[in-house]
């Protein structure tokens, strides 16, 4: 059986659609998942990015692409009223419960479903009020959770959300389920040609901005 970790931030919409699609691509499969909760902002500053929704054009296609992939695979989803949002509650509040499938369920319908704003304070109360944590959301050590995970996220080599981890591979983003799908049932191909992949080296090299 492998161990699948899955990390992920309740802010990005691909995520969203990859934990619930997740069960259906790997049925029939032996597997075990964590799931991660990690600050995807992090990633993004640390790796000088910004993210989809920030970027003019991108950010419309983003909205248009996710809600059809939503539609095409028959997944309820409703763009929150506004987006980004923060999600540092809704990413306390799950490592504070213990992120297993149900909470992580929880707080993803609840950003994702019914259009209303995700990060408003009285839904978010009420949430935490229905998921009772063990511990407090709002206690350091449940930040400092948070943080470590993500930072141990950076250093595993993690760019972006949702990501998959299993061994020493990393899967990135929703469309990575069938490719995830085929490692964990042994395919061929990734003993001759996921390192291969990687050899060719960047002809061009851009001036760091100032």
């Amino acid at each position: 059986m492998k161990h699948i970790t899955f990390y992920l931030d309740f802010i990005s919409p691909y995520a969203y659609l990859a934990f619930e699609k997740l069960p259906a691509a790997l049925e029939g499969v032996s597997h075990s998942v964590t799931y991660q909760p990690i600050l995807f902002a992090g990633l993004l500053k640390h790796h000088g990015q910004l993210g989809p929704a920030e970027i003019p054009g991108k950010r419309e296609w983003t909205y248009r692409q996710v809600l059809w992939q939503a539609h095409e695979h028959g997944i309820p989803m409703q763009m929150p009223s506004a987006h980004p949002f923060n999600p540092l509650a809704l990413l306390r509040l799950a490592i504070a419960c213990g992120p297993n499938r149900f909470v992580c369920e929880t707080i993803f319908r609840h950003a994702w479903r019914g259009g209303a704003d995700a990060a408003d304070a009285a839904r978010v109360q009420a949430l935490q009020q229905q998921l009772a944590p063990g511990r407090d959301p709002a206690s350091d050590d449940v930040k400092n959770a948070l943080k470590q995970a993500t930072n141990d996220a950076i250093a595993r080599g993690l760019f972006g959300v949702p990501t998959f981890a299993v061994d020493d591979k990393l899967f990135w983003g929703f469309d990575a389920l069938s490719m995830l799908r085929a490692y964990l049932l042994g395919d061929a191909w990734f003993a001759t040609t996921w390192d291969a992949a990687t050899r060719p080296t960047s002809a061009l090299v851009r001036p760091a901005r100032g």
